[in-house]
């Protein structure tokens, strides 16, 4: 669903909450699960793995849906952490509302487009992890995602892409010492 009214139409237990920067809105355990639609704001999903080191998921924006979406399907406790990079709000819906026979048929068809365009970009971004330079990574973080560039910290961007904050540091000399 593109927008927030096709999700509140659908699923008339879909709740809106205002959340601070630095808020976990879904903790690494949890089981009371939920879907979330960034309405206003930046959120991210994340583990923590078991030397203390965050490794960024994703990132959702205005208009992004975002969850653990392996414990939402196979009913286990959450492995991400989901929190707010800004001052957020929030709709939490049950993710079946996306299947619900109340979905007309050209909203489900939105859905599944919009669904296999987010994985398309996962994929290439599993690819390139595997594969890719880590400034060719970059590239692609800038290409795919210009937007939220500024609104999410290096070491943030660093983490997403697999790298140490200096290794980024170091791309991005070298692409501002190209262009000048």
């Amino acid at each position: 669903m593109e927008n927030i009214n096709d999700i509140l139409h659908v699923d008339a237990t879909a709740t809106t909450a205002t959340y601070r920067k630095g808020t976990v809105i879904q903790h690494a355990g949890d089981r009371q699960l939920h879907t979330f639609f960034v309405k206003k704001g930046l959120l991210r999903s994340y583990i923590i793995d078991s030397k203390g080191k965050e490794h960024i998921f994703m990132f959702a924006a205005e208009g992004w849906i975002i969850a653990d979406i392996e414990s939402l399907e196979f009913g286990g406790a959450a492995e991400l952490y989901i929190d707010c990079l800004e001052d957020s709000e929030v709709v939490m819906f049950d993710k079946n509302c996306l299947f619900m026979e109340a979905v007309d048929s050209e909203m489900l068809v939105r859905n599944f487009k919009l669904l296999y365009r987010r994985m398309g970009v996962l994929q290439r971004r599993v690819i390139m992890q595997m594969s890719a330079p880590a400034a060719d990574r970059y590239a692609y973080f800038i290409k795919t995602y210009p937007a939220l560039l500024h609104r999410i910290p290096q070491h943030m961007i660093a983490s997403y892409l697999g790298i140490t904050p200096q290794a980024l540091s170091t791309i991005r000399t070298k692409i501002a010492t190209a262009k000048g």
